[in-house]
C-alpha cells in the first residue's frame, strides 16, 4: 500500500499543475496548491479547503509570501514529502526588444520563485531525512528557439540550479528530479501564460512571426497534461528517480539533436580546445 504523501506545488491554477492536483486529490493524497488568485484554483478543481486540500495565495518573488506558505502547510499536514516548482510562464521577443522590467519579472517567476520554494523547504525536508523536489523546467532550456531567449536563459537556470542541488542533497535523504517538457495541451501558449515583448523593432519581424505562429498553436500540441501528470506521480513511487526527465516525443527529438550539435562542435574545434593548456 502506497504511503499518503504531501504535496506542494507552486503554479497550480492552471496547465500540468492543475492537471497534477486533479490526479492527486482523486488519489487520496494530499495537497498544497499555491496560485496568485485562489478563487481561480478552488473554481477550476471544484474542490474547497479542506483536510486534504490547502489553497494558498501567493506570490512567489516575493520570499516572505513562500515562506508564509511553507508553514502553513507544515502546519495544516504535519510535513511536505514532494515539492512540485511548476509556476512560469513563456516570454517571447529579442534580447533588445525586451525591457530590463520585462525580463526581471520573467526570472522572478521562472527562476527566483523556484529558488525561494527550494530554500524554504529544505529545512523541513532536511529534519524529516526525507523529500522529493521536481523542477520544471522547459526544452526550451535544453535546446532553444529563435525568438525565445530570455524564456531559454531562465529554463537554463532551472537546469543548473537542479543539477547541483541534486548533489547538494543527496547525503540527506532528498531527492531531486529535473522535468523538461515539450509542447503540451494546455493554456501555455494563451496570452494569460505568454508574455510577448511590448517594444518591438522591425528588424526582428522574423521572430515575430514565430512568435505568433507559437501562440496560435494552442490545442494543437502533442503532449497530453493528464499522462504528463500521472508520470510525475509515478516518479515519486521509485527508489531512484531519474535526475533528468524529459516529457513529449517533441521534448526528446530536440534533446537528441542538441546532444549531436553539441558533440559536433566539441569534437570539430579540440584542437583549438586543446591548444590552451600549458
Amino acid at each position: 500500500m502506497k504511503k499518503q504523501k504531501v504535496w506542494f506545488i507552486t503554479g497550480a491554477s492552471k496547465g500540468l499543475g492543475l492537471a497534477l492536483i486533479r490526479q492527486l486529490l482523486a488519489e487520496g493524497s494530499k495537497v498544497a496548491a499555491t496560485s496568485r488568485h485562489t478563487e481561480v484554483l478552488v473554481n477550476e478543481l471544484g474542490h474547497e479547503n479542506t483536510a486534504d486540500f490547502l489553497p494558498l495565495q501567493v506570490e512567489l518573488a516575493n520570499e516572505q509570501s513562500v515562506v508564509s506558505a511553507i508553514l502553513k502547510t507544515r502546519q495544516r499536514f504535519g510535513k511536505i514529502d514532494v515539492v512540485v516548482n511548476n509556476a512560469g510562464y513563456g516570454i517571447g521577443g529579442s534580447i533588445e526588444e525586451l525591457s530590463d522590467k520585462e525580463t526581471r519579472d520573467s526570472f522572478d517567476i521562472n527562476v527566483f520563485g523556484t529558488m525561494n520554494v527550494i530554500r524554504h523547504v529544505l529545512p523541513i525536508m532536511r529534519s524529516q531525512s526525507s523529500g522529493h523536489i521536481i523542477n520544471i523546467s522547459s526544452i526550451a532550456g535544453i535546446a532553444p528557439s529563435a525568438g525565445w531567449s530570455v524564456y531559454a536563459a531562465a529554463k537554463h537556470a532551472v537546469i543548473g540550479l537542479t543539477e547541483v542541488l541534486a548533489e547538494d542533497v543527496k547525503s540527506l535523504g532528498i531527492q531531486v528530479t529535473l522535468i523538461a517538457p515539450g509542447s503540451f495541451r494546455t493554456n501555455f501558449n494563451n496570452p494569460d501564460s505568454l508574455v510577448l515583448a511590448e517594444n518591438t523593432i522591425d528588424a526582428y519581424g522574423h521572430l515575430h512571426t514565430l512568435n505568433h505562429r507559437f501562440a496560435a498553436a494552442g490545442g494543437t500540441q502533442a503532449g497530453d497534461p493528464e499522462k504528463a501528470a500521472k508520470v510525475m506521480m509515478e516518479i515519486t513511487e521509485m527508489d531512484q528517480p531519474p535526475l533528468y526527465l524529459l516529457l513529449g516525443s517533441d521534448a526528446y527529438s530536440r534533446a537528441m539533436s542538441k546532444l549531436e550539435l553539441l558533440r559536433s562542435d566539441y569534437q570539430q574545434w579540440k584542437p583549438l580546445t586543446q591548444s590552451t593548456d600549458f
